[in-house]
C-alpha cells in the first residue's frame, strides 16, 4: 500500500512562507547559517526572546500557534563555543512556559524543566538563562511545558567551534523537521487514550489477508492474524500519530511550500538536520546525492557516506553533500509509518523543483522485531482468555518457567542462542504492561523497520564512530537496567512499569561513571533523552562507539551507554515522544555529592 499526498496537502504551501514572510520575519525560501544578517538568525551573546501566539495556516484553515519571536520554527540561535550567553525569555501567553536547551551541557537551574530545574515562567514573567557554552555543533531548543512544543515552541541552535572543523563546506543550511496538527494536542491525546490506534489508517485489509494466504498459506496467514488479534495490537502500528492529522514541515514549510536552499554547482553544502517533531520519526534522503555524515547530536563522527538516515525524534545529524550539476534535488523526509512526508529542494535558483518520490510501501512490525519470534517456539502455546497471547501478556510471562525457556533460539538475526531476558518485579501482574521482549538484541547494525534491503545505504548506529576516544576512560562502576514499558490499548507508558508520578528518582553519585542499559519491552520505538549529561553509546562488546544526547530504542532492542555523573542537581530523563513523556515515560535523575 502506498500513501499519496492528499488533496489537502496541496494548500499547505500557504503556511509559513505566506504567514511568516508576510510579517517580514523570514525571507523564504533561503535559510543559510552563513548569512547571519537574516532576520531569523540571532547571533552574539545577548538574546531577547518572547513566547506568544501567532496565526498560521498550514492546511487552508487558520490556526493559532505558540511561537518564539513570532516565527515557526523559532529563530536560529548562533552561539560561539567558550562564550557566556544570556537569554532573557519573556512569557506573553496566558499560561506558564519554559525553554529547554536540548543537548546543551549547563547548570541544572538553566536546563528549563518546570518542577525540576525551576518553577517555570509565569504569564507576563521573565526568566534569564545565563551559562557558558562548553560545546559546539548542531542542537535545538523547545518548550518543556505541556504541549507547547507540539504547537510551535521550538527552534535550532548552531554553535561555532573554537578550533577549525575537520571538514570543509561552502554553504551551511539548517533543515529542521517537525510535525503540525490543526487539532488541539489535548484532543489528540484524549483520542489516543480512548483508542490508541485512532490515527492508524494503514491497517491491514481483507486484500492484504488474501495476499498473505497466497504467500504463506492459509494456516500461517490465519495464525498470524489470530495472534495479533489476541494481543489487541496491529503490525502496522509504527506511529501513534500519523499523517491522518499531521502535516510534516521542513523549516516551517509544508511539502508544497517547497523550502529551497540555493547552491552553485560544485559547492559543498553542509546540511544540519534536526528532528524537532513531537511524535514523528523521519527517513531522510536526497535522491541523486550521497550524504556524508560528519556529526551526530552535535559531536563529530568519522565521515560515513550513506543514501538515507532514520532520524529519531530529537536527534541531529550534520551531512555534507556535493551537487555537481545545475539540476534541482529533492530533500525527502518520509514519516516512518509512510503516511506523509516533509519535502524541500536544493537548487541553483529559486522556483525550481525536482521529482518527489512516492513514499515507500507501508512497513509491518514482525514478532522478531519485538524480540518475540514465536516461529521458533511454535504457535501452539496457550493463549490468554482476552488479554493477550501467552509469551506477550505479562500475567502469562510471570508464570512461565524461564529456566526451561532460556537458551531457546528465537530466530534473531545473529542466529545465535540467546538467554531469556529477565524483567523487574514491578512489571509483574501490572495493568500498565501489556508485553515484554523475550530475547532483545542491540540491533546496532539494523537499518530499522521498513528500511532493510531497500536498495539504499542506510545509516545505522554501528556506522557511527566519534572522532575521539571515550572521554572518561573509566570502566563503569555499576549498571542500571531500565525497561521501556507500556500498554498499547490504554496508551500508558512508563519505565519498569512505573509511571513518573509513582516513581522514585534515579540517584547518581557525583563523579561516578555508570552504565545504563535500556530494554525495550514495547512494540514502539522510543528516543530516550538524558538531560545535563552525555550518553556514550557502547557496542555489543562494551566498547565506546559514539557520544550522543538521544538514544534511539527500536522494538525488541537492548542497548547500553555510559554516563559520567558530572552535573549536580535534578535532571529530566524521558522518552522524547511528547505524548509518551506526558503519559509517564519520564524519570527524575538526581546527582548528589
Amino acid at each position: 500500500m502506498q500513501c499519496k499526498t492528499s488533496r489537502r496537502t496541496f494548500v499547505k504551501g500557504l503556511a509559513a512562507g505566506g504567514i511568516l514572510g508576510g510579517l517580514g520575519l523570514w525571507r523564504s525560501p533561503v535559510w543559510a547559517v552563513t548569512s547571519p544578517g537574516q532576520p531569523t538568525v540571532l547571533s552574539g551573546t545577548e538574546f531577547d526572546l518572547f513566547i506568544g501566539e501567532t496565526q498560521v495556516n498550514f492546511t487552508g484553515t487558520p490556526r493559532t500557534a505558540k511561537t518564539i519571536n513570532g516565527s515557526l520554527p523559532a529563530p536560529l540561535l548562533r552561539w560561539r563555543e567558550g562564550d557566556t550567553v544570556t537569554l532573557r525569555v519573556r512569557n506573553r501567553l496566558d499560561e506558564d512556559t519554559s525553554i529547554h536547551w536540548h543537548g546543551i551541557i549547563l547548570p541544572a537551574n538553566m536546563d528549563g524543566v518546570p518542577g525540576l530545574s525551576f518553577h517555570g515562567i509565569a504569564p507576563d514573567g521573565m526568566y534569564e538563562y545565563r551559562f557558558q557554552v562548553k560545546q559546539h555543533g548542531t542542537y535545538w531548543y523547545h518548550s518543556h511545558s505541556g504541549f507547547q512544543e507540539q504547537v510551535g515552541v521550538y527552534g535550532p541552535i548552531v554553535i561555532d567551534p573554537k578550533e577549525p572543523e575537520p571538514f570543509q563546506y561552502d554553504r551551511d543550511y539548517v533543515v529542521m523537521l517537525s510535525d503540525w496538527t490543526d487539532e488541539n494536542p489535548s484532543r489528540v491525546l484524549a483520542k489516543l487514550k480512548k483508542q490508541s490506534d485512532y490515527y492508524n489508517h494503514h491497517k491491514r485489509t481483507l486484500g492484504d489477508f488474501i495476499d498473505d494466504v497466497s504467500d504463506k498459506g492459509w494456516a500461517a496467514a490465519a495464525a498470524d492474524r489470530k495472534m495479533w488479534a489476541e494481543m489487541k495490537m496491529s503490525p502496522t502500528d509504527l506511529a501513534d500519530v500519523s499523517g491522518a492529522t499531521y502535516t510534516y514541515l521542513m523549516n516551517g514549510q509544508a511539502p508544497d511550500g517547497n523550502w529551497t536552499g540555493l547552491f552553485r554547482p560544485g559547492e559543498k553544502l553542509r546540511l544540519r538536520f534536526i528532528n524537532g517533531s513531537a511524535m514523528s520519526y523521519f527517513d531522510v534522503r536526497i535522491p541523486g546525492l550521497k550524504m556524508t555524515v560528519v556529526a551526530a547530536d552535535g559531536q563529530y563522527v568519522a565521515p560515513v557516506s550513506v543514501d538515507e538516515i532514520r532520524m529519531a525524534v530529537a536527534e541531529t545529524y550534520d551531512v555534507i553533500v556535493e551537487p555537481s550539476s545545475a539540476e534541482a534535488y529533492t530533500i525527502f523526509a518520509q514519516s516512518m509509518d509512510r503516511t506523509g512526508y516533509a519535502r524541500g529542494t536544493l537548487a541553483v535558483r529559486e522556483g525550481l523543483s525536482a521529482a518527489v518520490p512516492e513514499p515507500d510501501p507501508r512497513p509491518l512490525i514482525s514478532m522478531a522485531d519485538m524480540g518475540m519470534d514465536h516461529g521458533a517456539m511454535g504457535h501452539d502455546m496457550p493463549a490468554t482468555d482476552d488479554s493477550g497471547m501467552a509469551g506477550m501478556d505479562h500475567s502469562q510471562m510471570a508464570g512461565m518457567d524461564h529456566s526451561n525457556m532460556a537458551g531457546m533460539d528465537h530466530g534473531q538475526a545473529s542466529g545465535s542462542v540467546s538467554q531469556m531476558q529477565a524483567h523487574p518485579a514491578s512489571e509483574s501482574n501490572n495493568p500498565l504492561v501489556d508485553m515484554q521482549t523475550m530475547t532483545p538484541v542491540p540491533k546496532l547494525d539494523d537499518p530499522g523497520i521498513g528500511l532493510r534491503d531497500n536498495g539504499r545505504r542506510v545509516l545505522t548506529y554501528a556506522d557511527l564512530r566519534s572522532t575521539f576516544p571515550d572521554p572518561d576512560g573509566r570502566e563503569p562502576g555499576r549498571t542500571i537496567e531500565l525497561h521501556l514499558t507500556g500498554h498499547m490499548e490504554r496508551f500508558a507508558w512508563s519505565f519498569d512499569g512505573i509511571k513518573f508520578s509513582d516513581a522514585e528518582p534515579l540517584r547518581l553519585k557525583y563523579g561516578e561513571r555508570l552504565r545504563i542499559t535500556l530494554v525495550n519491552d514495547t512494540m514502539m520505538t522510543h528516543p530516550i533523552h538524558l538531560h545535563g549529561m552525555w550518553s556514550d553509546l557502547e557496542d555489543e562488546h562494551g566498547n565506546f562507539l559514539v557520544r550522543k544526547h538521544t538514544i534511539d530504542m527500536p522494538p525488541g532492542s537492548k542497548r547500553s551507554y555510559r554516563v559520567t555523573a558530572d552535573a549536580l542537581g535534578r535532571w529530566a530523563y524521558h522518552c522524547h515522544l511528547l505524548f509518551h513523556m506526558e503519559m509517564g515515560m519520564f524519570r527524575e535523575v538526581r546527582v548528589d555529592e
